[in-house]
């Protein structure tokens, strides 16, 4: 069992009676999940992941004071706390008041604004462009097991995919770092005899080539130690995760260089393949920097196009 079915059966054997019993009242007026940081909202804790912070708890949201005051979450606060403190043969670990880095009672407000910047979700352009991919899959990541007054579910709906356009814009830019990294400077650096820049050049590509096939996916892409994971799941373009990982545990010898610049380039072909079938670019060509200017030219909003390129990586 991972972490996050165990903290489903937590709240619905233990969570839910309790605020059925003791708060009938409040009740329809929360929310109550597991998301945020950590592997097990994420789906990907394993037996490794039981080492730390691998425990049975969950979030309760709490609309503003103005619906639910500061004695009503006191009381909530203590009702979690004295909640059994081992379940399933796991322990549950202290909480802090006002929560705890993942469990406990918080204001669905403060939650939000932690990550995302936005109490309600809403975010500007700016915020868009620039608030971290993990932090909007903190937001949205994991399960919602109740929402009384539907506001959260509302909130994660509203931040689960970039807008159409800031989409586009991340996608240039990510397109234009893999033909700088790959299809230029690769080759260029093994010819100056500097191998580590070389990987240097393959690290870039190899990160900002992930990062085109989660935005191909309309995807967010998670923190480095979870994106192959998570890119081997990916319904487009899955076994490029092969051959990213290739480009990056190989070193850059004579022997592998030539092999390793074809790889970028079958990489590239894959990738332009997908903006074609997508509709995203009308460039006809193998270089994928002018397909990155294509795809910025194809978003609507002016002053997001007329933007560098470079403006949302």
């Amino acid at each position: 069992m991972n972490g996050l079915e165990l903290s489903e059966r937590f709240f619905e054997e233990c969570g839910r009676p309790m605020l059925e019993e003791q708060f009938p009242d409040l009740l329809p007026l929360l929310a109550a999940g597991l998301f945020g940081g950590g592997s097990e909202c994420m789906g990907f804790d394993d037996e490794q992941s039981c080492d730390h912070d691998f425990e049975p708890g969950f979030l309760i949201l709490l609309p503003g004071e103005d619906v639910i005051n500061r004695n009503s979450a006191f009381r909530l606060e203590r009702a979690y706390a004295k909640l059994p403190k081992e379940f399933m043969g796991v322990r549950r670990s202290a909480i802090a008041p006002v929560g705890g880095a993942r469990h406990g009672v918080i204001r669905t407000a403060e939650f939000f604004t932690e990550k995302v910047g936005a109490a309600d979700g809403v975010l500007s352009v700016s915020q868009w462009m620039t608030v971290p991919e993990q932090s909007l899959i903190e937001a949205t990541n994991g399960k919602l097991f109740f929402d009384g007054r539907g506001e959260v579910t509302v909130i994660r709906e509203s931040l689960s995919r970039f807008p159409d356009d800031i989409r586009k814009k991340k996608l240039a830019g990510s397109l234009l770092l893999m033909a700088q990294a790959g299809q230029y400077n690769y080759l260029r650096c093994i010819r100056h005899g500097e191998t580590g820049a070389a990987q240097l050049a393959v690290a870039e590509f190899a990160k900002a080539a992930m990062h085109t096939a989660f935005l191909l996916n309309d995807a967010y892409m998670p923190y480095y130690k979870w994106s192959f994971r998570a890119m081997r799941a990916l319904p487009k373009l899955p076994l490029l995760a092969e051959t990213l990982e290739v480009l990056l545990t190989t070193d850059n010898a004579p022997e592998n260089a030539a092999s390793k610049y074809d790889m970028i380039e079958d990489a590239a072909s894959d990738v332009i393949e997908e903006l074609q079938t997508q509709g995203l670019t009308k460039a006809i060509c193998g270089d994928l920097e002018k397909h990155a200017y294509s795809v910025n030219d194809t978003i609507e909003d002016g002053e997001i196009r007329n933007l560098h390129i470079l403006a949302a990586i």
